[in-house]
């Protein structure tokens, strides 16, 4: 993007404010305080570093300035030149901030107009307005939280810890938690072009506003996102950056800025590579440390402690708190790290908190998430042992929670939040042994729910006829077991605890149950591993084909195993912490088994990439060293995901940071495998206890002094301690297997068992009860209800698939007895829409039908349902329906029926309106950023608008070519500005008096067709300004009431069928059409009416005509018969049967010829 498209995107408060194009995205409120101010506004962006500012795929250019190379995003649409009016202060800032937050009144969100939201892909992601979501008051808040998921929403918002902290937080009076995400490419761009900073979903405050924001690191290569996330909110990227005015009381309020700070499983295992970047760390679970961080902050304010006394309160008072401003990693000691100011602990100590399955309740997300299901965690920690398993280390004890609490936590759960799938959460489902007896009462409970229940980690040697009950059923899942080796004798070195007969006695059971496919998860490279072993994998898996499933007549029966084959990387606080292996080892070891898999037929391999593993275990055990790799290879471009979308990029700014900081060394003993721990395998001196203890490798004359060298983790007390790490190293060498101890009553010794982090809870088993067999739908139709809703405000920014799931879940919430299909593969319930609403489009008569297996109040069924919809969905009317007619036949559908539909529609012609601060669509568009501003530009010393670099040649044409498009939007403005009503009318008449419109239209296979649009026009009409109050009076629309120049108001009506119909979008190209080619421009829809046809009785055929006839004719003969006898002077009460000489029909004959 050119110097002079950057000059016209700042968003100017006054020169904005008072611009007829800002009316739809301010508040008169809002543009009366923001006047603008001359006094100085401190940057909110991080400082420039390196090349000069944060761009991916930026390089240093002269003067300090950006050299801006295109990349793909979404497109950027120039905004109009604005006037350079003086910057605001801190204060002011902040002001105008906190009323863009709130900002809503003119159809606005956040402080982005409605075409924003609707340019934007999957708008729900950042609107806040979830079942569940918890709005506490800003003002009564001492202390407010923000949970910055650095992720997409998908992924963030079905996170178990980030769903519970938020939970937690918010249950704690005088503190508030908002939640926010990582937001996709093109919000980023609109972030950008409005020059707005990241926000907290349900507040839509900047998270700078907030005291504390915390992140999850649960990855090791998810450390660029959060770099990324601080970079979106306009907070400084270190620590110490953060830290500017330290003589200072730390308020927010009064412009400091907020504490930054991570927890999860990679910042518990080894937080120094990203230590730099946060002011505190929580070292493990999270439940009970984070309402005493808030605890500690309310008196940290009250007393105006400045930041770093906030901090050093924070590390000393609330155990499990790490601050790495008060450690050093001194040179000369292997990236280990010391406290260098008295009171704080020189070992953390992790954090131990007992789970609760009711707090795992709340949040149910609109759209389709990662795990979109109810979650319920049954036990916490493991204690199998594997030495590979760094969860296994880091959450010790094992903790079972009461059978009795899982089984109410799942129904009150599925009822409260209307979900049809639950999983039970465990790193190990199968070691909670009451799981056989817990999922059977639960089925049974739920037998009539159609609930599905998933388990996301089994082992298979317990997966019995149990367990297969538990899981069968409607919309049965797959299944996952993970033999890790393909060899008995790797299982033993890794203490995998598993034999190939339990590995066959568990694929059998689940094929025997109905599985036909199973996924199973290998490693490569693991310590001890030989070619042998690697070959192993694909003889295993050849072997339980041919042994379970056998030759197969039918392709249906035959077994599909799906692997996944991960790269084996070493992590802290594991017995195979020392441990490496190269890059080329694992592509050789790699290529080896693709060539032995593809002999064996049935399976599916998925290999992951080599250096996304070489690079998680750099990262993943370097030290403090690796924040400046981190920092610069996300400057230039490595962040979000990339690593799977872009590798080469990624690794190449990974590469080029890891030179700059003079790292190479290091990452080469990280790529050639410094070092293989088991190399002694099978070296009889190293086997045993031999001579005295001298042949082992932990200990004695022969031990390696490398296992004593201090660690960057060392100061993380996980409660294992490190001696047995080596112990149980040497029992790898040995190929000896160690216990459960929590199952198996033997203590290994690790350590963890005690006062300061508990003891292992096992829960005692219930008796396990009958199944109560599978769910059988019920499809029965007693009742048929049709309802009419709205949906507007925030709503109208849900997908039609979103609101058709958001139906389901509310009708659930409601316990309404919903017929069900009978689908022998997924039973859905009985629940239509009449026709979808675009994105971002309003309506006020949306019609859904119900069908209901028993009879209810049809007003009580409104109240019930009206309840669980959000705000925009609000129920207006409810009618019975009758289901079949006479003859049996079920009633047409709305979707049968559906004639026509009508709209308001708001339009203006080009350049009327500001243009969005994105365009829906994704190209080729430059970035532009200047000194770290992701949300800020420099104007130059001269206050142009130009930054003060030299202009390259590809630059001078860029500016050349956004002149010329800010000349042609002046121009089209001006044209604008001089529309009439008349002009309008007119436009519509000669788009109703067309004849034709054709336009062509490819299917998804590629297939193009003629579609004439203008049939389907049935009503156009342009309504002047009387009828615009009165057409919006008592709706809510993000419709002017009084329309600017250039835009209009037209009613219109479409012809719809169930096989489609004329959109609002095609509406105005024909209206283009009708006014010279112009291309029209739709603001809003707003669907104010649907039209069904009456329902169409089935027609009589001959055969069905002489069927009724004869039965009229019977039917009153009988009545006759029924009144009187006169041969016998009696009534016969319609006896057909027949006497000694004619049946009674004949006799009534015979009577009418007398």
């Amino acid at each position: 993007m050119s110097a002079a498209t950057c000059s016209a995107l700042p968003a100017a408060a006054a020169r904005y404010a008072s611009s007829s194009s800002a009316s739809s995205a301010f508040s008169a409120r809002a543009r009366a305080v923001f006047a603008g101010n001359p006094a100085s506004r401190r940057r909110l962006a991080p400082p420039q570093h390196k090349n000069g500012g944060r761009c991916p795929g930026a390089s240093p250019g002269a003067a300090g300035a950006v050299v801006v190379v295109p990349t793909t995003r979404a497109v950027i649409a120039p905004a109009p030149e604005r006037s350079v009016v003086p910057a605001r202060s801190d204060a002011e800032l902040r002001a105008e901030e906190a009323l863009l937050a709130g900002d809503d009144s003119t159809g606005t969100i956040a402080g982005f107009t409605k075409r924003e939201w609707s340019c934007i892909q999957t708008p729900a992601r950042y609107l806040g307005n979830e079942f569940g979501a918890m709005h506490k008051d800003w003002d009564s808040a001492e202390v407010r939280f923000t949970m910055a998921y650095p992720e997409i929403y998908e992924v963030g918002a079905s996170n178990l810890g980030h769903v519970v902290l938020y939970t937690i937080l918010n249950r704690q009076e005088g503190m508030l938690c908002d939640r926010s995400y990582l937001p996709g490419d093109d919000m980023c761009e609109l972030l950008k072009a409005k020059d707005r900073r990241l926000f907290a979903v349900e507040s839509k405050r900047p998270l700078a506003h907030f005291d504390a924001v915390g992140m999850s690191l649960a990855y090791e290569l998810g450390a660029v996102n959060l770099l990324e996330m601080m970079h979106l909110s306009g907070i400084p990227i270190t620590a110490k950056e953060r830290d500017d005015t330290p003589t200072e009381t730390w308020d927010v309020d009064n412009g400091s800025w907020p504490l930054i700070f991570i927890g999860g499983p990679t910042a518990t295992s080894n937080p120094e590579p990203v230590a730099d970047f946060v002011d505190f760390v929580c070292i493990g679970d999270g439940e009970d440390i984070m309402p005493e961080i808030g605890e500690c902050l309310k008196r940290c304010k009250r007393e105006k402690l400045n930041r770093e006394e906030t901090l050093f309160r924070l590390a000393t008072e609330v155990d499990g708190v790490y601050a790495p401003r008060f450690y050093d990693s001194p040179p000369g000691w292997g990236g280990a790290v010391f406290p260098i100011r008295e009171g704080v602990p020189p070992r953390i100590r992790r954090r131990v908190s007992t789970p609760d399955p009711m707090a795992q309740i709340g949040l149910v997300p609109y759209v389709s998430t990662v795990h979109d299901r109810l979650t319920v965690e049954i036990r916490r920690g493991c204690t199998r042992g594997c030495r590979f398993c760094q969860p296994g280390m880091l959450t010790r004890p094992a903790r079972d929670v009461e059978p009795e609490i899982v089984i109410a936590a799942v129904e009150k759960g599925m009822r409260d939040t209307g979900y049809n799938e639950f999983s039970l959460l465990s790193l190990s489902c199968s070691d909670y042994l009451a799981l056989p007896a817990v999922g059977l009462m639960i089925k049974n409970k739920l037998k009539d729910d159609n609930v599905t229940l998933s388990l996301p980690s089994q082992r298979i040697d317990r997966f019995d006829d149990s367990i297969a009950n538990i899981l069968g059923g409607a919309g049965k899942t797959g299944l996952t077991f993970a033999p890790e080796a393909g060899t008995q004798r790797l299982r033993d070195i890794i203490n995998k605890g598993l034999t190939n007969d339990e590995l066959l006695n568990g694929v059998q059971t689940a094929y025997d149950r109905g599985w036909r496919n199973v996924k199973l998860y290998f490693m490569v490279g693991l310590p001890g591993e030989t070619d042998a072993d690697v070959l192993g994998i694909a003889e295993t898996v050849q072997w339980l084909i041919k042994t379970v499933a056998g030759k197969k007549n039918k392709k249906k029966d035959e077994l599909t195993l799906t692997l996944t084959l991960s790269n084996f990387t070493p992590k802290p606080h594991t017995p195979f912490q020392w441990h490496s292996v190269s890059t080329d080892e694992f592509e050789r070891k790699g290529e080896l088994l693709k060539q032995a898999i593809k002999k064996v037929k049935g399976v599916k391999a998925n290999f992951t990439s080599v250096r996304i593993s070489a690079m998680e275990d750099f990262i993943g055990r370097g030290d403090r060293a690796l924040c400046d790799v981190i920092r610069r290879s996300w400057e230039l471009g490595a962040h979000k995901d990339t690593w799977w979308d872009g590798q080469d990029s990624s690794f190449k700014a990974f590469d080029q940071a890891i030179e700059e900081a003079g790292l190479t060394w290091k990452y080469r003993q990280t790529a050639d495998g410094e070092w293989d721990v088991l190399a002694k395998l099978g070296d009889a001196a190293y086997r045993g206890q031999g001579e005295g203890g001298k042949g082992r490798i932990d200990r004695g004359a022969l031990s390696d002094e490398r296992l004593d060298a201090p660690l960057p983790w060392d100061h993380i007390d996980t409660g294992i301690e490190k001696w047995w790490l080596k112990a149980d190293l040497q029992k790898a060498l040995e190929g000896i297997t160690v216990p459960d101890c929590s199952h198996s009553g033997i203590c290994t010794e690790c350590g963890v068992c005690g006062d300061e982090f508990g003891e292992n809870v096992v829960a005692e088993v219930p008796p396990i009860p009958v199944f109560g067999g599978q769910y059988q739908p019920d499809g029965r139709k007693a009742q048929r209800l049709r309802f009419r809703f709205t949906k507007d405000g925030k709503e109208s920014f849900i997908g039609h698939l979103d609101t058709l799931r958001l139906l389901e879940r509310a009708a659930r919430r409601a316990a309404l007895p919903v017929s069900m299909t009978r689908s022998p593969f997924s039973s859905r319930p009985r629940i239509s829409t009449a026709m979808a609403l675009s994105l971002g489009a309003s309506s006020e008569c949306e019609m859904m039908e119900i069908i209901l297996t028993e009879r209810r109040d049809p007003e009580e069924v409104r109240a019930s349902l009206s309840n669980q919809l959000p705000a925009g969905m609000r129920i207006t009317e409810v009618e019975e329906l009758d289901i079949n007619y006479l003859n049996g036949k079920v009633l047409e559908t709305m979707n049968d029926l559906l004639t026509s539909a009508e709209f308001l529609v708001h339009v203006a012609v080009p350049g009327a309106v500001a243009r969005p601060g994105v365009s829906s669509g994704v190209g080729e568009a430059p970035s532009w950023d200047v000194e770290g501003g992701g949300a800020y530009f420099d104007a130059g010393k001269n206050g142009d608008g130009i930054p003060d670099a030299d202009v390259s040649a590809d630059e001078e044409e860029d500016a050349e070519e956004a002149a010329t498009a800010a000349a042609a939007f002046a121009a089209e403005a001006e044209a604008a500005a001089n529309v009439t009503p008349e002009d309008w009318r007119r436009w519509v008449a000669a788009t109703l008096a067309k004849t034709s419109y054709k336009i062509t239209k490819k299917s998804k296979k590629g297939n193009s067709r003629q579609v004439d649009l203008r049939p389907q026009l049935l009503e156009l009409e342009y309504l002047d300004q009387d009828a615009v109050t009165a057409a919006l009076a008592g709706k809510q629309v993000p419709i002017p009431p009084t329309l600017q120049p250039g835009t209009a108001l037209l009613r219109f009506k479409g012809e719809y069928t169930g096989a489609g119909g004329l959109s609002v979008e095609g509406m105005a190209k024909v209206l283009g059409s009708g006014a010279g080619g112009m291309e029209m421009q739709v603001l809003h829809a707003h669907r104010t009416a649907i039209h069904l046809s009456a329902n169409k009785p089935p027609g009589v055929d001959a055969e069905t005509k002489l069927w009724l006839d004869n039965m009229c004719r019977a039917e009153a003969f009988m009545a006759i018969e029924r009144q009187w006898e006169p041969v016998k002077g009696t009534n016969n009460r319609g006896h057909m049967g027949g006497d000694e000489k004619h049946n009674r029909i004949d006799n009534h004959r015979d009577y009418r010829k007398d």
